[in-house]
Parts: C-alpha cells; sequence; structure tokens
C-alpha cells in the first residue's frame, strides 16, 4: 500500500498555473491554458514573500500583499504586472546585469491575443518560427523591448488574455509583420 499527500485545491490550481507558464516560456508562441481567467492565477503561482513586485491593480496588489512581496518601483521590481502599458515602463524593467543577466524582470501583461499585430517569434524552443497574434499593447512596445535586450541581458514578458497564456523569454526574437 502507498501512501501519498494529496494536493488541496488550491495546491492543484497554482500547480497547474506554473506548470503553464513554465511550458509558456519553454515552447515560445504555443499557447497554455491557465486553470482559471486572470494574472491573479500567475500571482498564485509565483508569488512569495522573497518577491518584489510593481502591480497596477489596487485589487490585484492586495492580493500580492498577502503574500508577503514587497511592493516596489518597477526598476526594482523583480515581477511587474500592468494592465495598460505605458511606453516608458519599458525603460525601467529591469535587465539584469553581465554578471547576473538571470537577475531580469518579469513583465506580465493584460493583452488581446485573438486580434492585433501579426509576430514572427524566433530563438529557443522555437522549431523555425511560429506567427501570433498580439493586440492591446502600444504600438512601439515590440521594437521598444528589442532596444532593451542585450542578450543574455533582458526581461520575460508573460501575456495574458483570460485564461490564455503566451511567454515571452529575454531569448525570443520578436518581429512586428
Amino acid at each position: 500500500m502507498s501512501v501519498h499527500p494529496v494536493p488541496s485545491e488550491f495546491e492543484a490550481r497554482t500547480n497547474a498555473a506554473f506548470d503553464a507558464i513554465i511550458w509558456a516560456f519553454a515552447r515560445p508562441g504555443l499557447m497554455q491554458k491557465l486553470p482559471e481567467a486572470g494574472m491573479s492565477q500567475i500571482v498564485e503561482a509565483l508569488i512569495d514573500r522573497e518577491c518584489s513586485v510593481h502591480c497596477q491593480d489596487p485589487d490585484l496588489a492586495e492580493m500580492v500583499r498577502r503574500t508577503g512581496a514587497v511592493m516596489v518601483s518597477p526598476d526594482d521590481a523583480d515581477h511587474i504586472f500592468v494592465t495598460d502599458v505605458p511606453l516608458t515602463l519599458l525603460d525601467q524593467v529591469r535587465c539584469g546585469s553581465d554578471l547576473h543577466p538571470d537577475d531580469g524582470a518579469t513583465l506580465v501583461v493584460d493583452a488581446d491575443l485573438s486580434a492585433g499585430a501579426r509576430l514572427r517569434l524566433t530563438g529557443p524552443g522555437i522549431a523555425g518560427d511560429v506567427i501570433v497574434t498580439v493586440g492591446g499593447l502600444p504600438g512601439d512596445f515590440w521594437p521598444r523591448r528589442a532596444r532593451a535586450m542585450r542578450y543574455p541581458m533582458g526581461f520575460e514578458v508573460l501575456l495574458v488574455d483570460g485564461q490564455r497564456l503566451l511567454g515571452v523569454p529575454r531569448s525570443t526574437t520578436v518581429e512586428v509583420l
């Protein structure tokens, strides 16, 4: 007889959200599905008292505070949650350093993954290229992101549309078509 722990509903949901996030970054351009709609799924899966977070939405910010995470300005944040992206934010997102390129932030953005600009993604985790459609971002978002990146330094982007999730790691090149 084997005995193993049975995950609670919360644990099962956060594990499923974490899996979706990991697969979104491992396979850029391949749409993933969160267990429930919204950025709260990402907060539950990624944020804890060792994180620094910047958050635009007051309700989501309250959820972040309950995790014990420190609320900071965008340039000090490990994770940045925004619904409307001011272009100046891309100049503030932490990109790591030559010594610690992995210290770049994760930008979590509300987006429309069914309409908008057509993008060609290339890079690690993508066989050849993949074409995706992303809307709800400022027109200069992708060129401005490209100017901020100096691989291996840079930042990750998670695009959230309800339950749909798309990851764009710092190693992914984005071309607006």
